[in-house]
């Protein structure tokens, strides 16, 4: 770990080399984090998990200074990173093609896969924007990153029932906003 902290420090000082070491020990980790946020793409995948990480990759290079302080605060970086780029691309596709028919999808726990189409990722992505800064980190690490509960409070610097608060509160405030309030079925 010695390694990846230095290398933390150098790419946070602006290395490239150390941002390309740190995806080369990363990689398996970016591609199982790419893998899990396209399971809940519907329809024709228009990205493969490689190709995620590496646009995701172009992102975290462009961006300057890489700010993570730990594995763990890393991964919930290049998560946010690949929702960024899957939400460019739905952006894109859903200006090709607009579809009338909108199906609901509940942020449920993760054990559920949730499928969202080019227009519920938008509406998420939107919603997402509103949530205080660190409910949305928290959203974020979850349910885009699927990082655990412990994970997210190791990144973030706080306790795992603090975690646990946010994700209730974010998950209620995101179902009001993208359902008007209506009750669950």
């Amino acid at each position: 770990m010695d390694e990846v902290a230095r290398l933390l420090e150098a790419a946070r000082g602006g290395d490239r080399d150390a941002l390309n070491r740190l995806v080369s020990l990363f990689y398996d980790d970016l591609r199982e984090l790419a893998r899990r946020q396209l399971r809940r793409e519907i329809g024709a995948r228009t990205m493969h998990p490689t190709s995620l990480v590496h646009e995701a990759y172009m992102k975290l290079a462009r961006g300057g200074a890489l700010n993570a302080e730990n594995r763990v605060h890393l991964l919930a970086i290049a998560a946010r990173a690949m929702r960024q780029v899957l939400i460019d691309d739905a952006r894109r596709r859903s200006s090709v093609k607009r579809s009338a028919a909108w199906k609901r999808a509940v942020l449920d726990e993760l054990d559920t896969a949730s499928e969202l189409d080019a227009d519920e990722l938008l509406a998420l992505d939107g919603a997402l924007d509103e949530l205080e800064p660190r409910q949305r980190q928290v959203v974020q690490c979850r349910f885009f990153g699927g990082l655990e509960e412990q994970e997210i409070a190791t990144a973030l610097g706080v306790t795992v029932r603090t975690v646990r608060r946010d994700w209730v509160k974010a998950r209620a405030w995101l179902y009001r906003s993208l359902y008007d309030g209506s009750p669950p079925d």
